[in-house]
């Protein structure tokens, strides 16, 4: 492969990874009203009658989600005292110069609480500055000289390779966020980090306060307890999840939490049942996509190979009737159907996440919506081939259609084919907007409409952002895909 051409190949997807991503900001940041996020949300509504504490929830909340500046009253008279030692937080006409005076100075604007008559600063960022600090703050990456805490100088910084008593063998660091950079476990991919991390803002107001990153790739669902061997032998039953351990200062560490941990990596995450929004998601969509073509490739060769018989007519009669056909009445026929004949839920959260049956209706449907299309498309592709020299050449030696169609047309058909499955997972992961909302399936595509529709700025721009992301590598995988099948394929870039 032209390794210029793939160079330029990646460089292109991430530009349009940034172009896609900067576009829904700017949409979302510039077209809809900042005050739009409290309209469902409740604390917001009770603190109508307090005025002082609705300004503090509404400008910190601003502040989180990266409109504006905030500094509170205590964070204002630190910051006026740097320069004007007399200022004092006691409301007066002294302070209050002084307070105008230090906000015109550095930008910011002077707000004063209608009951106390306390003082506070906001200063609005402009969408340029916010899309940098989107872009700036994207990656977060793990070191050993991560934590500043005074109040533990002495704190050793190394990274090395021990066999931790609580996960085994890992990569240990010191003075990192997270205790285990790098970790082993029974679960899938089965290696872990915790030295990259993505950071894609605060949720805001649905799960208000979290990491939108925890939101989206975070197990969902009831905790689950498990056993814990501790540094001195002993076992204990707890949710924690050990593998995300990350350090806390002094003063927050707990005698209990220190005498479990014997450090200052305490804080952990909790264990739970269920997989995580993303992963739901993508584990319908390719199971999905497994389904689509292992039904609509063979039905499509056998139409092909069948050209103007009933099983080609029958075949065309059922991809005009899918075609036709609306999503949504679609989706109801058939999980109507797989309720009443096979007694599977109508509801994803009946049996939850933990019951395959859980699965099959939402999976099944969603790889049916794409089986039409890929019916189509192949056995076009197939009856065109059908044409072609090598084809003639087949016959000509006495090959039998079935062996012509199975043994040539097919083989040449595996690269497009291939080529287009990473796309039809992509295809199937965010059109499973229709199936997970219907069904109540706690994904990624159902997220996405949640989102818009509780105006979870910063979730919108994940999703979207990751669906993007997943979506160009995917086109590029197809490609890579299709030149390993068949060498004869230079991707260069005059081709």
């Amino acid at each position: 492969m032209n390794k210029r051409y793939l160079f330029f190949r990646i460089l292109r997807s991430l530009v349009s990874i940034f172009l896609v991503t900067t576009i829904t900001y700017v949409l979302i940041y510039t077209l809809v009203p900042r005050n739009t996020i409290f309209k469902d949300d409740s604390t917001y509504s009770k603190l109508k009658a307090h005025p002082d504490e609705l300004a503090n929830y509404e400008n910190t909340a601003f502040d989180r989600m990266g409109y504006i500046e905030y500094l509170d009253s205590r964070d204002l008279v630190n910051q006026v005292q740097k320069e004007y030692k007399e200022a004092t937080a006691k409301p007066n006409k002294k302070n209050l110069a002084l307070y105008k005076k230090w906000t015109k100075e550095n930008g910011w604007k002077l707000g004063i609480f209608s009951e106390s008559g306390q003082y506070y600063a906001t200063r609005d960022i402009p969408l340029l500055k916010r899309i940098w600090n989107f872009y700036a703050n994207l990656i977060v990456i793990d070191h050993p000289w991560k934590v500043k805490d005074p109040s533990n100088p002495d704190l050793k910084r190394y990274l090395k390779f021990e066999k931790d008593p609580m996960v085994g063998w890992a990569l240990v660091g010191s003075g990192t966020q997270y205790k285990y950079q790098i970790y082993f476990n029974g679960e899938f991919p089965f290696i872990h980090q915790n030295i990259i991390h993505l950071n894609l803002g605060t949720s805001y107001p649905t799960f208000s306060g979290q990491s939108v990153t925890d939101v989206l790739f975070d197990g969902q669902g009831q905790t689950e307890s498990r056993e814990i061997e501790l540094s001195d032998g002993k076992t204990i039953r707890s949710s924690a999840n050990v593998y995300t351990r990350q350090y806390q200062p002094n003063d927050k560490v707990t005698d209990r939490e220190r005498d479990i941990y014997k450090d200052n990596y305490v804080y952990t995450r909790p264990n739970f049942k269920d997989p995580s929004m993303v992963g739901v998601s993508f584990r319908m969509g390719i199971v999905a996509v497994m389904i689509a073509y292992l039904i609509g490739v063979p039905v499509a060769m056998l139409m092909a190979r069948m050209k103007g018989k009933l099983p080609d007519k029958i075949g065309i009669a059922f991809v005009t009737v899918m075609i036709s056909a609306p999503s949504l009445a679609f989706v109801y026929f058939f999980r109507y159907l797989g309720n009443s004949l096979f007694g599977l839920p109508l509801s994803f959260p009946t049996y939850g996440a933990q019951d395959i049956r859980s699965y099959i209706l939402p999976t099944f449907i969603l790889g049916f919506l794409s089986i039409s299309g890929l019916i189509i498309w192949v056995r076009r592709y197939m009856i065109d081939q059908q044409s072609s020299d090598y084809v003639k050449f087949a016959k000509a030696k006495g090959l039998t259609s079935k062996e012509i169609s199975r043994r040539h047309i097919f083989k040449n058909a595996v690269i497009p084919i291939a080529n287009g499955i990473p796309g039809s997972i992509i295809f199937s992961i965010a059109g499973a907007t229709i199936t997970e909302t219907i069904f109540a399936a706690p994904g990624m595509g159902k997220m996405l409409p949640d989102a818009i529709l509780s105006h979870n700025n910063p979730l919108t721009v994940a999703i979207v952002f990751i669906f993007t992301v997943v979506g160009v590598l995917a086109v590029l995988l197809g490609d890579l895909l299709m030149v390993y099948l068949d060498p004869r394929i230079k991707l260069s870039g005059g081709d």
